[in-house]
């Protein structure tokens, strides 16, 4: 056996040269990689060896580029000369894949002449997701491989696929049971069978009859959901080029337009969200031995919206949930809702109809809060009313066991007022989930001040167990985000007195990157939450739209009209009429408001609260904030977020 380099070692077995990279904990392309791989298939070439195969130490085949040198001037060698070696060995080479080959990772084993898997591996290119595009020929050579089709929804998602995906559509010869086995005996065989050396830069089989269609026709199946965002627009403009151009011309497009990229703010802005959503999950002074309680079964009170809600995210991972209602009709509704829930998502083929059976078995339901005396976690979430969330807390603290976790759906109450009504502050945390709860990925977990060490890691665990964003911050009124949101609502409403309309403002920050603007999502919240008929006293916008039947999206009538099979919003004159009318009520002088005034007045009051979260320690790093806000709010990724 030979070490070529620190992280690369080869070895012959039999007649096959076995090329081991071992570089943890995700076998990343380092530069060191780079240089023994090329060492590697250069001495297995002079060899006596027959054939080679390139196989990973570790829980994974390379994972991808080493993205600690993104900030650094390359190093030698580059990607694209292992890549050439391989490409142009004179014996076949065969890629063993586990774990995920992802980036660059999947663009050397496009590189070998072959390649096998296990059963688990996954495959993908999730460049985009950095605000980039695969830049080492992955943009032409997927596609040669996959056909375009397929080739657009890898890139343009990011997302990885299986391995027998990457088998059906060609991006994989072989499942095997055994790795090393299965890739050395595979390599005997393409010996013995006299396989040829298949380049993939060669072959135009799945890219010769692509329909001139096509990639308009994806563009506008993806609109909405990449709007604003280059690096889609970007990878499909290679896999043009993929189809149209030669394979070297290909290469020289994807390269300008890979460098048009990394020049831009988008890339750094989603570079900067990855590493952000990474340091969320690092709690400045927690041990990192701090005990997790273990959460085997959690309670929920409240079967409505947010409660039905979350209860699913703990039911989707096996986790037993106990919901509790006031009332038998409540509770009922609140099962119908979430098993409405799970059906959809069967339908759409996301879960088979045995899991929806499966989901549901693992909920049960009650309206004695007794029931949640053998529950390790218990999420109340009722209505924002302070009085209410204390009474519950202090039946909660006399029924839940000594351990257990309380923790508030709070989203913006004080959860140092809710623990003072329990003996047990130090297991009473704040756990607050965006609308709607089994979909939006935020979570904000509220430290307050007794919370325990376990409480808190315990709540950040299970957050990312449960597939969430979680974020922690400390006791204020709305937290992080909302505390930020009011102050966005606070200047919305000013301009909207001073002469602009709801459609204006909105359609600035639409065009900024939000997925609506503050006076839509009112609408699609209801503009009577919070609201009581009993005391209204017609001195906002809001109460006013409420005492006319205005209640939002759910009777068609909002800021907007609605139309009642779309719900596409219409502008509507009667509301800008009502909102002038009061303007002058209040002597408030009209005037013609700008785009760019928009613009500034709803951003930069929001990124001063930022500042001030900050300077009072309620965030632990700025950008914790900004993954509250692209997670939570719809802040547009490629601008990096607030504190950005």
């Amino acid at each position: 056996m030979a070490q070529l380099t620190e992280s690369v070692r080869l070895e012959q077995k039999g007649d096959i040269a076995v090329i081991t990279i071992s570089n943890p904990p995700v076998n990343a392309l380092s530069y060191h990689v780079r240089q023994g791989l090329i060492d590697g298939i250069k001495e297995a070439e002079t060899s006596s060896a027959t054939a080679i195969v390139l196989i990973c130490d570790g829980r994974t085949f390379i994972a991808g580029a080493d993205i600690t040198e993104f900030s650094q001037a390359p190093k030698p060698p580059s990607l694209q000369a292992g890549q050439d070696a391989m490409e142009n060995c004179s014996k076949p080479v065969i890629a063993a894949i586990h774990g995920t080959a992802l980036g660059g990772g999947l663009e050397v084993a496009l590189c070998a002449h072959y390649r096998v898997a296990l059963e688990t591996a996954q495959f993908g290119l999730p460049e985009v997701k950095l605000g980039l595009l695969p830049g080492a020929g992955g943009t032409q050579r997927l596609p040669r491989v996959t056909g375009p089709a397929k080739a657009l929804e890898m890139m343009t998602s990011g997302e990885p696929i299986s391995a027998s995906e990457a088998l059906e559509c060609g991006l994989i010869d072989e499942i095997v049971d055994d790795l090393e086995i299965g890739a050395i005996a595979f390599a005997e065989r393409a010996v013995s069978d006299s396989l040829p050396l298949l380049r993939i830069r060669d072959r135009s089989d799945k890219i010769s009859d692509a329909e001139v269609s096509l990639f308009d026709n994806f563009r506008k199946s993806i609109a909405k959901k990449t709007r604003g965002f280059l690096a889609p627009e970007y990878n499909i403009r290679c896999i043009e080029a993929a189809v149209n151009l030669p394979f070297e011309a290909g290469l020289t497009r994807e390269q300008e337009l890979f460098s048009d990229l990394m020049r831009g703010l988008q890339s750094t802005a989603q570079q900067y969200y990855f590493f952000a959503e990474r340091a969320a999950l690092k709690i400045p002074g927690l041990p990192k031995d701090t005990s997790l309680i273990d959460i085997q079964r959690c309670g929920i009170l409240g079967a409505g919206t947010m409660g039905g809600g979350i209860a699913m995210n703990f039911v989707n991972i096996g986790i037993p949930v106990t919901l509790v209602e006031r009332d038998q009709e409540s509770l009922n509704r609140g099962l119908a809702v979430v098993r409405a829930n799970y059906e959809r998502t069967a339908a759409r083929g996301g879960i088979t109809s045995e899991d929806v059976e499966n989901r549901m078995a693992l909920i049960s339901s009650s309206t004695d809060k007794n029931s949640f005396a053998d529950c390790d976690l218990i999420i109340e979430a009722v209505f924002e009313n302070m009085d209410l969330k204390k009474e519950i807390f202090r039946e909660l603290d006399a029924i839940c066991h000594p351990g257990a976790i309380l923790a508030s759906n709070t989203s913006a109450l004080d959860i140092n007022e809710i623990a003072s009504a329990t003996n047990r502050p130090e297991s009473v945390v704040g756990m607050h989930f965006f609308s709607p709860a089994n979909v939006m990925k935020m979570l904000e977990v509220v430290r307050g001040d007794a919370t325990s060490d376990s409480v808190i890691a315990t709540a950040m665990s299970i957050g990312k167990r449960i597939k969430k964003t979680p974020v922690l911050c400390g006791v204020c009124h709305g937290f992080i985000g909302n505390r930020m949101l009011f102050m966005r609502g606070i200047e919305a409403e000013k301009m909207l007195l001073e002469g602009a309309t709801p459609a204006q403002i909105d359609q600035v920050l639409f065009d900024f990157g939000f997925p609506m603007g503050p006076f839509a999502m009112m609408d699609l919240a209801g503009l009577d939450i919070g609201w009581q008929e009993s005391t209204s006293s017609s001195s906002t916008i809001r109460e006013i739209l409420c005492e006319t039947g205005r209640r939002g999206q759910k009777n068609g009538l909002g800021f907007y009209t609605y139309d009642s099979t779309t719900r596409a919003p219409t502008p509507d004159q009667d509301v800008v009429a009502l909102i002038r009318e009061f303007a002058e009520s209040k002597h408030i002088p009209q005037r013609e408001i700008t785009n760019q005034e928009i613009l500034e007045r709803c951003l930069y009051p929001m990124v001063n609260e930022g500042a001030k979260i900050l300077e009072e320690e309620i965030a632990i790093r700025g950008s914790d904030v900004d993954v509250v806000w692209i997670n939570g709010y719809g802040w547009p990724m490629y601008t990096g977020g607030p504190m950005f």
